[in-house]
């Protein structure tokens, strides 16, 4: 038996933390999002800790793979970084209510012009925990098909200059070992289609699988929290 305090690597696993709140507040509106500062403390009586980071509304991510073993990555302009980055189809919930599942399908559409009709949970993700709330879902969709031309969806800004190319999944995992391939969500979801495919793909939750981690499943932490530690 492991020690107290120390974790069996038998079905370890991230766990929800919530510590006592003192104060929350942005401390800048964006068009997208926020800059939040939360007063905190780690324990009973313990020293107020500042922190600030980015408030997201989360997002979703769609690796699609064809019956020919290919995925599916699109080319987009990042300004941040001044990159052309091979990504694959995601985007944010910003839609207030929408199903999480919905977004993908909706994105996997708006994005690559495609449908699927086998859909799994690929990965979980948060992509900057030390500075965003930021969670993104990847789902692994299959059963691939055209959007009806009178649905197509008309791209425009960064999106009007996509560029879609299916790749060999084992090229695109060497791309990633390589460094030729840098967005996490990417790079991510490719090595764990690997893995997922080496399995015959047993053992991906079904596409309605909770996800609690998502910030709106969080319920505003109370000052008088329960503390852990």
């Amino acid at each position: 038996m492991p020690a107290p305090g120390v974790h069996s690597p038998a079905g370890f696993g991230d766990e929800q933390s919530p510590r006592r709140l003192h104060t929350s507040a942005a401390v800048y509106q964006g068009r997208i999002w926020d800059v939040v500062r939360d007063e905190f403390s780690l324990t009973e009586g313990g020293e107020r800790i500042a922190r600030d980071y980015i408030r997201h509304p989360g997002a979703v991510a769609v690796l699609v793979l064809n019956e020919k073993d290919q995925v599916l990555l699109i080319r987009q302009y990042r300004h941040p970084v001044r990159m052309l980055l091979w990504e694959i189809p995601a985007g944010l919930l910003d839609e207030e209510g929408e199903d999480f599942l919905d977004a993908a399908a909706r994105e996997l559409a708006e994005e690559a012009d495609l449908t699927a009709t086998r859909w799994n949970v690929l990965i979980d993700l948060f992509l900057s925990p030390g500075s965003s709330s930021e969670a993104l879902r990847v789902y692994l969709a299959r059963g691939i098909g055209p959007v009806p031309e009178h649905e197509l969806h008309l791209r425009t800004h960064e999106e009007a200059e996509i560029e879609p190319l299916w790749v060999d999944l084992d090229d695109a995992v060497a791309a990633v070992l390589e460094g030729r391939i840098h967005s996490p969500s990417a790079a991510a979801a490719v090595l764990a289609a690997r893995v997922a495919r080496e399995r015959g793909f047993d053992g991906l939750r079904p596409a309605s699988s909770p996800w609690p981690e998502h910030p709106s499943r969080h319920s505003t932490w109370p000052n008088g929290a329960v503390l852990r530690g």
